[in-house]
């Protein structure tokens, strides 16, 4: 096995790479695999659902629903092209990944993680339009205009994810031990062996910037929807904008500052417990709490999921049917 690893390393062009093992415990690499199995089913069941959801109810063909149903294709895709490689390399105690498979992850994983970036930032726009400005939201945010800026998220987080792959792969390695889970791009360039991996630091710090860019836009765009709800009469009304605005700007903080911590971080040989630590952080808590948000608050999408279910009468509304029904009747006696 080292002898092999030996001569992979003394080539320009390597056939496969290593990734980091867990634990070279058989029991642990079981239980990895299982912890993210629940992980990935999850992930991938509350997205599905809200796809679905979305799709099939009329009542949710709105720009904001159509934007999360995109934000849900996104989040499927992602932990789709890292956890099922990491899952089968738990369960059959295998560490490798081939080139082309690394070169496809690196590509994926880029385009769905830039088009997560890319539509949280149009619904902050959205949600900044729908509050700030509600006369004119039909005229800003119509039809034509929702499906230019997705169509424009996609294309442009494809060449986004092309622009990353060229870059990473663009140098020669002199190893292929990955020190993460997955091919991502810093561990990557630490395997360089040519001053071609500057492309990329320089796509990196690019990327970081515009990045930037659109986090202050959010924090202001922010700024100014809080100042509209403040001014709401209505304490329900406030509540409803603040429980969809909110868990949005935690979660893409979570996202922006584990990203930024990852592909910023100073350059080590070795890997850390904490690089794995805020790599599963900006990789899992995106795609697993954006559904909760979306779904467990928002009573379009409970109602829309309990037709899609079958439920014709959740438990909670028959319950409140209950109570108003016993009110009437004491009312009337």
């Amino acid at each position: 096995m080292l002898l092999k690893e030996q001569n992979l390393m003394n080539e320009s062009s390597l056939p496969e790479f290593l990734l980091l093992e867990f634990s070279n415990v058989r029991e642990l690499q079981f239980l990895h695999f299982f912890a993210f199995l629940v992980f990935y089913l999850a992930a991938v069941a509350g997205n599905l659902l809200i796809i679905s959801a979305v799709a099939s109810d009329h009542h949710l063909h709105s720009p904001m629903y159509f934007f999360l149903m995109n934000l849900a294709i996104g989040d499927v895709g992602q932990v789709s092209v890292i956890y099922p490689q990491t899952m089968a390399n738990s369960l059959m105690n295998w560490r490798h990944i081939s080139y082309p498979g690394c070169v496809a992850q690196v590509l994926f994983f880029v385009l769905f993680a830039a088009s997560d970036f890319s539509l949280l930032t149009v619904m902050a726009y959205d949600r900044y339009v729908a509050i700030c400005k509600p006369l004119q939201y039909e005229m800003l945010m119509n039809k034509q205009a929702c499906i230019q800026m997705v169509i424009a998220v996609w294309v442009i987080s494809f060449f986004y994810g092309v622009l990353h792959t060229g870059g990473a792969f663009a140098p020669s390695f002199c190893s292929n031990i990955v020190n993460q889970f997955f091919c991502e791009i810093p561990e990557l360039l630490k395997l360089a062996c040519s001053d071609l991996y500057r492309i990329e630091i320089g796509v990196i710090f690019l990327s970081c910037t515009i990045g930037l860019g659109c986090f202050i836009f959010i924090v202001v765009t922010y700024v100014h929807i809080f100042k509209a709800v403040l001014r709401i009469p209505s304490m329900q009304g406030r509540q409803k904008a603040f429980s969809t605005c909110l868990p949005h700007l935690i979660v893409f903080s979570i996202f922006v500052f584990t990203g930024y911590f990852a592909y910023l971080k100073p350059t080590s040989n070795s890997a850390s417990q904490l690089d794995l630590e805020f790599t599963l952080i900006y990789t899992m808590v995106p795609p697993l709490m954006n559904p909760l948000i979306y779904s467990m608050r928002n009573k379009d999408i409970k109602h829309a999921l309990s037709k899609l279910l079958g439920l014709s009468y959740p438990p909670f509304f028959f319950l409140k049917k209950c109570i108003l029904r016993n009110s009437m009747i004491r009312d009337k006696v």
